[in-house]
């Protein structure tokens, strides 16, 4: 039985619980997600490998855990980048750059590593509710600017932002690029916002 490191049980499960998702990170930065793998968790976080087992079902079940912590790490960092936005094609323009910054860091190299492995269906409804948690706030700015069509209006940002990470991606000048990106979408939307009125 392993010494409780925490002040009470339940601190201590998710002190452990927390452990064993920074060595599955670590893993799947390193190496991929297709590294993650109950073993190598356990190796890397100095457990045995039976003790993932009461955290998680599998590697899949930690996958998930991974994509949530991940989503939630994204939302958070966007949220902290239109916080103080009232206008919002000024929220959409922060929220546009910061989602290109991520793209510069390299953590959504991350996300595309975890989206290769296949999660439990009794996870996949939590994880799209944080891609949905992800996406409201730029929804609710694109209904605050008044255009109609804000289907068509997410395409268009999607097909900005997706231009722009593969240039980001190839080497070009990140800065540059955000700044092209932002420029380009927030006149596209000030137009389709003016074309509703």
């Amino acid at each position: 039985m392993p010494k409780i490191q925490a002040p009470t049980l339940s601190a201590n499960r998710e002190m452990r619980r927390q452990q064993l998702i920074s060595a599955a990170m670590e893993l799947a930065l390193d190496q991929g997600a297709q590294a993650v793998s109950v073993a190598a968790v356990a190796a890397k976080a100095g457990l045995a490998r039976s003790s993932i087992y009461e955290y998680f079902a599998s590697s899949a079940d930690l996958i998930a855990d991974l994509v949530i912590e991940e989503l939630d790490y994204y939302c958070t960092r966007l949220g902290e980048a239109i916080k103080d936005a009232t206008d919002p094609f000024e929220k959409l323009e922060l929220w546009i750059a910061e989602g290109l910054r991520y793209v510069q860091d390299g953590r959504h190299m991350l996300v595309k590593s975890l989206n290769t492995v296949a999660t439990p269906d009794f996870r996949k409804e939590e994880i799209a509710l944080g891609h949905r948690k992800l996406i409201a706030p730029l929804r609710e700015a694109l209904a605050a600017t008044g255009i109609k069509d804000l289907v068509s209006a997410s395409a268009f940002i999607s097909s900005v932002t997706d231009a722009a990470s593969v240039r980001i991606e190839a080497g070009n000048d990140a800065e540059l690029e955000i700044r092209n990106a932002t420029t380009f979408a927030i006149a596209g939307l000030r137009a389709l916002a003016l074309q509703a009125n």
